[in-house]
């Protein structure tokens, strides 16, 4: 006798094990739906990755450079903070679009708050370092000196 001629008769049925974990079945209903709700983004034109500007940090032997993309932003829509040897750039940027004709108006606005830091080396110098911006978030850090290495001599203990 098989294990087959046991089971009660029924079409498509499916034997096995009830899922041990007992949250698992809302646990993906509930990624399903983020993934959803983040798809729909990307049919405004936008990702999650859009809403913060690029940063590009590069070095040379004397500085390190921190370029950060910031079209449409003026100097007064932009903040640069250091602490504990951690830059920070932060701004909000506000956009309102106007459109008038006979038989339309259109208003369009946005706004959104960005912030990035920076973890620079330890003995940066605060007062040194430079900012401009046009377009483009251009901060400029100069190295600190390489720590001096002095050799002492060992005497022998009387």
């Amino acid at each position: 006798m098989s294990l087959k001629s046991l089971l009660p008769a029924a079409r498509n049925r499916v034997v096995g094990r009830a899922e041990l974990r007992p949250f698992a079945a809302l646990q993906r209903k509930i990624d399903r739906l983020f993934d959803d709700f983040a798809r729909g983004f990307q049919a405004f034109g936008f990702a999650a990755a859009d809403l913060a500007p690029t940063m590009d940090v590069a070095q040379t032997d004397k500085e390190i450079d921190v370029t950060v993309e910031l079209p449409g932003l003026e100097e007064k829509d932009v903040q640069i903070h250091i602490a504990d040897n951690v830059l920070t750039m932060h701004g909000e940027k506000r956009a309102d679009k106007q459109e008038k004709d006979e038989n339309y108006r259109l208003l369009e606005r946005s706004y959104g708050a960005f912030s990035r830091t920076v973890e620079l080396p330890d003995g940066a110098n605060p007062e040194a370092i430079r900012a401009t911006i046009k377009g483009v978030l251009k901060v400029t850090v100069p190295k600190p000196a390489p720590a001096q290495v002095k050799k002492i001599e060992l005497k022998t203990a009387a």
